[in-house]
Formats: structure tokens, C-alpha cells, sequence
């Protein structure tokens, strides 16, 4: 998961240089700049993230990559002591550790919405035969996804329910 992880920022920052002449130059406002960033550089953080347990420090290395971009789009450094919930305030962004939740809970609530019969759903209950090697057992998508749930206070039982208050809970992520 680390390579994913690490590829993933890779392939944001090349989006970002490719970019860096629009979302560095001060004489584009931060709207633009925003629209711009959510467009651009954040799909290609998150593409294919939908269905990754990722560990803490995994997403901590996705935070700190934004955050230097964010900074770099305001004009300042890490000198300036600006906290970065003031960045986010400025360009009207949020924290992409939120984006990854957004979008697991929504893969989630997407695979429960299907019929028992479909493969997506037979896969999720198929079992795997042999031994787990020694060790910490490795964060699987399903306890992430339970740890998510938990987290904002949700149940499975809410997945059928798209126009209740559920579903406007995670859109605000």
C-alpha cells in the first residue's frame, strides 16, 4: 500500500507542475485557483482510492503533499506559521483525508445497494483458504470501513436511505 500511496502523490505532483503556472501566479484569484486544484491535481491524488484500507500515517503522507501545495498556491511557507485550516478556509478546501472517507463510505453504500446475486457481492463474502502469516493481522478494507462508520456515528442499516439526513452527512465531507 505504501507504492499505491506514494504513486498516487507522485502522480498529484506532476499534475501540480503541469499546473504551477496558473495556481502559483498571484494574479489569479484563490476561487480560481480552487476550482482549478479541485479539478486538476486532486483526482489524480484520488484516483482509485475508493476501496483502500489505508493506515494513518498513509494518509498523513497525503495531507502533508496538499498541504505543501496549498501552502505554495497561497505564496507562503511553513515559515510563515500559517495553521492549515487556514489554508483550507482561504481556497475553500477540505482535507483530503475527508475525501478518502467520502469516497470509501460511497464504494460502500454502492456495493450494499446491489443485489445478492451480482459478483461485486459474492466476492464480499467469499473466503479465503490457508494461513495468515505471523504478525499483526493487516488492516483489511472492511475494518476501515467499520472504523468509518463508527466515526461519524452511522449504521449499515442506513445504506438504503439516500434522501435522509445520511446522505447529506457525507456529501458535507
Amino acid at each position: 500500500m505504501d507504492i499505491d500511496v506514494s504513486h498516487r502523490i507522485q502522480a498529484g505532483w506532476c499534475r501540480w507542475r503541469v499546473a504551477t503556472g496558473i495556481l502559483c501566479d498571484r494574479r489569479f484569484s484563490a476561487k480560481l485557483k480552487e476550482k482549478f486544484y479541485r479539478v486538476a491535481v486532486r483526482p489524480a491524488i484520488l484516483c482509485g482510492t475508493d476501496c483502500w484500507a489505508i493506515k494513518k500515517t498513509q494518509a498523513r503522507k497525503m495531507e502533508v503533499a496538499e498541504m505543501r501545495m496549498l501552502r505554495c498556491m497561497c505564496g507562503h511557507t511553513r515559515v510563515d506559521q500559517i495553521r492549515s485550516e487556514v489554508f483550507r478556509e482561504w481556497l475553500g478546501v477540505a482535507s483530503i483525508s475527508d475525501k478518502l472517507k467520502d469516497r470509501r463510505l460511497r464504494w460502500f453504500w454502492h456495493v450494499k445497494r446491489r443485489q445478492l446475486i451480482e459478483l461485486i457481492r459474492a466476492v464480499e463474502t467469499m473466503t479465503v483458504e490457508g494461513r495468515r502469516s505471523r504478525g499483526r493481522p493487516k488492516l483489511t478494507c472492511d475494518e476501515r470501513l467499520r472504523q468509518d462508520l463508527v466515526e461519524l456515528h452511522l449504521s449499515e442499516d442506513m445504506v438504503q436511505d439516500r434522501s435522509g439526513d445520511v446522505w447529506i452527512k457525507v456529501k458535507d465531507l
